[in-house]
């Protein structure tokens, strides 16, 4: 049977744009301030879900929801499953955009919006993959279960709880990176630096906040510092705009008395892809870092700015490391958080690190480079080993022939720091839904997502999913 899978997705534009619109108005941030039993990890991630599962209901697919943690949306049978495996909740929007991050707007043939790419978009096309072959009534041997989840981007608390409750399917992809394929994907894990905050130098550093997540390059800091005198107020002003004169950042800077707040703003971007941003962080902290700052305080300074500034690969911090099938280790300095009257200061460095190395290389490798600051590490509990599935694998091999039949293009194997849901399984992958050349505004201020890739993944999805199914 020769299906036009195109003409398939032509004839449901219009109702695969105005269902993702209807997802994206959902602000489905993490919200741990307002976490409920009915909502675990905040209203927004809540209701996307179930706007989500919604569709499956009305289309009629059999839906379930697992305690608005995790759902999914499945039909056919057999004793095989195939899982797709996307999720509704969006890093925080942070500043920066040119129009409401939860309000879509098409402008140029893309769709604006927090979500859009990552990974409301790419869903919406997989989901309208399985929906066609559902309404055209074609033949399958397994099961195709889509499973729906709603804290991707912080713990994966979703599927932990998920997979309590549900069997995992056999084998699957997740539509949340790029074509050709991402079948293997590096280790992620965040160690927490602590520091001291004894602070009896010239200077004193009241606060020093940066970050959202910590898959995130911090797109702005904010410092509060006392200074020794109210009159040194214009020699600070001067050093910080010599500073913003030499460096990609922005700063604006306000005072009352000897007290004065330093906001910095550079650019955020994936924590996977931490060269791609401006560590609002480590630059302000490479700022005060000349300046006469004593203790725990100084350690906090020096450490951000002299090990952790732009020491993408680790060199610096003592780390790095590359393998040759996976390539090199990464490093995103991504939550601050320094008080002066608290117990303690923290750093989030996020690595994203390839097989051939461990969690505990990287912290006997910290203790030795920056262990001489007084600065102990730990772990945060969300840890993900390497994950690779070869490339002759049957699964990998299929999607590949039908990115190969598609668009015409040579499909490859591909290795990335990013950690997606296809990585739950065995043999899971990710697979789409962005074309080779995309531009990435994944946690990026103005996210979005063309509308040819949009409609060209789901032709691919849905070819791709009857393939492994039929």
């Amino acid at each position: 049977m020769t299906i036009d899978w195109k003409k398939e997705v032509e004839a449901r534009k219009d109702d695969l744009i105005s269902d993702l619109e209807a997802l994206l108005r959902v602000k489905s941030e993490r919200e741990d301030d307002k976490v409920t039993p009915d909502a675990p990890f905040g209203p927004g991630p809540r209701d996307a879900l179930k706007k989500m599962l919604s569709f499956g209901e009305r289309d009629g697919f059999v839906v379930k929801n697992v305690d608005n943690y995790a759902g999914h949306i499945e039909f056919g049978s057999g004793e095989e499953t195939l899982g797709i495996f996307g999720h509704m909740d969006v890093v925080p929007a942070g500043d920066g955009w040119d129009s409401d991050p939860y309000e879509p707007v098409i402008k140029d043939n893309k769709i604006y919006a927090r979500g859009s790419s990552d990974d409301k978009g790419p869903s919406m096309a997989a989901y309208y993959g399985m929906k066609i072959i559902k309404e055209l009534g074609l033949p399958l041997s397994k099961k195709v279960r889509f499973v729906v989840g709603s804290d991707e981007e912080s713990g994966w608390g979703d599927m932990d709880y998920y997979f309590q409750h549900e069997e995992k399917p056999d084998f699957g992809f997740s539509p949340d990176a790029e074509f050709p394929i991402i079948n293997g994907e590096k280790g992620n894990i965040s160690l927490l630096a602590h520091f001291k905050t004894t602070n009896d130098g010239t200077y004193t550093l009241n606060s020093f906040k940066s970050g959202l997540r910590p898959n995130m390059v911090p797109g702005s800091a904010t410092a509060v510092v006392e200074l020794p005198a109210e009159s040194d107020f214009a020699d600070f002003e001067a050093a910080l705009t010599a500073f913003t004169d030499e460096h990609p950042v922005t700063a604006t800077l306000s005072k009352s008395g000897k007290t004065v707040t330093i906001e910095l703003v550079g650019k955020s971007a994936h924590g996977a892809h931490p060269s791609a941003g401006i560590n609002a962080g480590t630059f302000l902290a490479l700022f005060l870092d000349h300046f006469a700052f004593a203790g725990g305080a100084k350690n906090f300074l020096h450490v951000a700015g002299a090990y952790m500034h732009e020491d993408f690969d680790g060199t610096k911090l003592g780390v790095a490391y590359r393998d040759e099938k996976m390539g090199e280790l990464t490093m995103n300095a991504s939550l601050f958080n320094f008080e002066k009257n608290a117990t303690d200061a923290s750093i989030n460095m996020n690595f994203r690190y390839p097989q051939g190395t461990t969690a505990e290389k990287l912290e006997a490798g910290l203790a030795e480079t920056i262990g001489a600051y007084d600065v102990t590490t730990t772990r945060e509990p969300h840890h993900m080993l390497p994950h690779y599935v070869p490339v002759d694998d049957p699964l990998v091999a299929t999607l590949l022939s039908v990115y190969e039949d598609h668009t015409g293009q040579k499909g490859y194997e591909q290795i990335i720091g990013g950690g997606t849901f296809g990585r739950l399984l065995e043999r899971g992958v990710a697979y789409g839904a962005m074309f080779p050349g995309f531009t990435d505004t994944m946690h990026q201020a103005n996210e979005f997502m063309d509308l040819d890739d949009l409609f060209n993944s789901a032709v691919i999805f849905a070819d791709a999913i009857y393939r492994l199914a039929k």
